[in-house]
């Protein structure tokens, strides 16, 4: 590209897809970034679904969007907007980061002075305000990927030899010359992006940083890493890094690379070592997230099961005897019923709710005696015991909790939901407004305290500057920043700053129904939605889908009976056998053909909706009506729509 067509400074490209709360965000802060630069700014969406087109046309139709109908990759959908941009410099943005208000002032006036630069990163910190040491990268050779793989650089992050990776011997406060740069922040020279050469296709996602990085230097370049500006980079939105197909896709992508830079036996060296190193992380993923999900539940089945031995013994004792099968067969298959139900009913998504043992192991007992009931004379050996075992069931429960939060934290008492102790640092009129989200979204709030961007106003308990001593006096545990009256820089700073590591964060944008953050560089970011938390609850999903398939299952099986009520019979089939297959749900929001919102959670299509509105009402009567079914929902209300409009299910 000739001199005379790069009529900006600055050309920003941001690949989304699916992340449209950061996106808002991001894109507030590199707005107020541009200010004294000629930028011009790029988003390629990736097909996404969640109302990230229609919020960029809304909210900033200066943007030049790409809209692509497939999902076409990190590498492609970069180029797409690389091959149009006008800057003398681009750079590749993560949609999940938020840059501070001098970030491109003070990047492009280092590349401006330093000729042989022809790329830099920057400094970032996750959601906690912790540095994350892919800021700087080393090449990654055969020796170096192996000591990544198998856990050597993390044991000895500060060793030239072993800790090559991340470079963790140099300074995170200096700048310095590095070999790779992080695609979620990565500036680059346009005239050496003409030389060497635009991102790699053949890296779907992950590796074409590294890669391009690498051509770089080949190119006669220099990467720099440069710590006098700093950016939050949320990590993991687009894709969840704790994931299995993480674990496949990154290091086939380190694959890609090593046939493509290293000589033919260095590469068949990498892959076999790569190919080791896939199978071992994935299976140690696996076997890592089966643990944890099963821990919990199998620990209470075995402690059960010997309650029962024990129980039956008891009975022995007084000369009441049960078969053989009883104990190999009967008391297993028991515990099983009881288990599964009370993970259905949601006891192990909701820990601290130590009422939904009594829902769960009842309706497991239900199942059991109605069982019972069927069973030839010669399985029958007690219902009296089978209550007995309900009873002891709860029992156990109860006491290993008091047991297990003894142990974990020193108190012979049931583990609670923890408390939130908010801070909320703005003026007073976003103060109010983000306290009403928070009241309407959190449930177990200890204190709000209000604390004053600037002004004190009435009601605060001090200024940004006193942001230490409140958080120590008032203990807070979450803090949230109003970006409406904190600058971006304001804001990465203070969360840089706060040394005490148990503080949540939280970004409350202006005009918006949610805050954003997130607690660890391996988890999504968490969002606090106006009115719709109680339909995101993993036990709520659950149970409206069990609900739909049993009921499902109900109406298909009494069709021979039931038909002969509806006038499309084929309408009705279609219908329930699409709800049994997952594909719909009884119970919807009113058409979102009419209504797109951001705030909703996902839902399947429903046949049925709660309201039963007019259609001549007004978008915004759609919006809050689908709100409110979000905010509350509960399996009874699906059950009462169903009942009462079960004749409309061939519509």
């Amino acid at each position: 590209m000739s001199e005379t067509k790069k009529t900006y400074d600055l050309s920003v490209v941001i690949v989304n897809y699916n992340v449209v709360f950061f996106l808002e965000q991001c894109l507030n802060s590199v707005k107020a970034a541009s200010k004294n630069l000629k930028v011009e700014i790029f988003v390629v969406d990736n097909n996404s679904v969640d109302g990230s087109v229609e919020l960029i046309k809304e909210k900033f139709p200066e943007i030049i969007l790409i809209e692509n109908k497939v999902n076409t990759g990190f590498s492609k959908a970069n180029n797409q907007a690389i091959l149009n941009s006008k800057g003398r410099y681009v750079l590749l943005l993560n949609p999940d980061t938020v840059v501070e208000e001098d970030t491109f002032d003070k990047t492009v006036k280092f590349m401006d002075q330093q000729s042989d630069a022809g790329g830099l990163g920057v400094r970032m910190i996750d959601g906690k305000g912790k540095f994350l040491p892919e800021s700087k990268r080393g090449f990654p050779s055969p020796a170096v990927a192996f000591f990544k793989i198998f856990g050597l650089s993390r044991l000895f992050p500060k060793s030239k030899f072993f800790g090559k990776y991340h470079l963790g011997y140099l300074s995170e406060f200096e700048t310095n010359e590095v070999d790779v740069l992080s695609g979620a922040f990565m500036l680059m020279r346009k005239e050496t992006l003409d030389k060497v050469g635009l991102l790699d296709e053949t890296f779907f996602m992950y590796g074409e940083d590294i890669d391009l990085s690498y051509r770089i230097t080949l190119g006669g370049y220099k990467n720099y890493y440069f710590p006098e500006t700093k950016i939050i980079h949320y990590k993991g939105e687009s894709t969840k890094k704790s994931s299995v197909n993480y674990v496949f896709v990154f290091y086939n992508a380190m694959i890609i690379f090593a046939k493509k830079h290293f000589s033919q036996k260095n590469a068949k060296l990498f892959s076999l070592a790569i190919n080791l190193a896939i199978y071992f992380r994935a299976s140690a993923a696996i076997l890592n997230r089966f643990l944890k999900k099963i821990s919990l539940p199998f620990f209470d089945y075995v402690i059960s099961l010997l309650g029962l031995f024990a129980l039956a013994n008891r009975w022995a004792q007084h000369d009441i005897h049960f078969p053989d099968r009883a104990y190999y067969v009967s008391f297993p298959f028991y515990l099983l019923i009881w288990l599964t139900c009370n993970i259905l009913s949601g006891l192990y998504d909701n820990k601290n709710n130590r009422l939904l043992i009594w829902q769960g192991t009842f309706m497991g007992t239900a199942i059991i005696l109605i069982c019972y009931a069927l069973l030839p004379k010669e399985w029958q050996f007690s219902r009296l015991f089978t209550i007995i075992g309900s009873l002891w069931y709860i029992g156990q429960y109860y006491l290993s909790r008091l047991i297990i939060n003894l142990y974990n934290n020193h108190r012979f008492s049931f583990p609670r939901t923890p408390k939130k102790r908010f801070a909320i640092v703005g003026n007073e009129e976003e103060f109010k407004r983000v306290e009403q989200l928070l009241t309407e979204t959190y449930p177990n709030i200890e204190s709000i305290i209000a604390v004053s961007a600037s002004k004190r106003f009435q009601g605060s308990t001090g200024d940004f500057n006193q942001i230490s001593e409140i958080i120590t006096i008032h203990r807070i545990n979450e803090l949230i920043f109003c970006s409406k009256n904190l600058s971006a820089k304001e804001i990465i700073s203070g969360m840089a700053n706060i040394t005490n590591h148990e503080i949540e964060f939280k970004i409350a944008q202006p005009e918006t129904t949610y805050l954003i953050g997130s607690n660890s560089i391996d988890s999504s970011g968490d969002l606090y939605i106006l009115n719709s938390n109680n339909l995101s609850r993993p036990e709520n999903i659950r149970a409206k889908r069990i609900l739909d398939l049993f009921g499902s299952l109900f109406f298909i099986l009494t069709t021979p009976v039931l038909i002969w009520a509806f006038q499309r019979k084929k309408k009705l089939l279609n219908n329930l056998f699409n709800i049994f297959r997952g594909k719909k749900s009884f119970v919807g929001y009113i058409d979102l053909n009419q209504v797109q919102s951001n705030t909703l959670p996902s839902l399947k299509p429903g046949i049925l909706n709660p309201y039963n509105p007019s259609k001549n009402m007004s978008d915004e009567t759609y919006e809050r009506l689908n709100l409110l079914y979000a905010k509350n929902f509960s399996l009874f209300l699906d059950l009462q729509v169903i009942f009462a409009n079960w004749k409309k299910l061939d519509q």
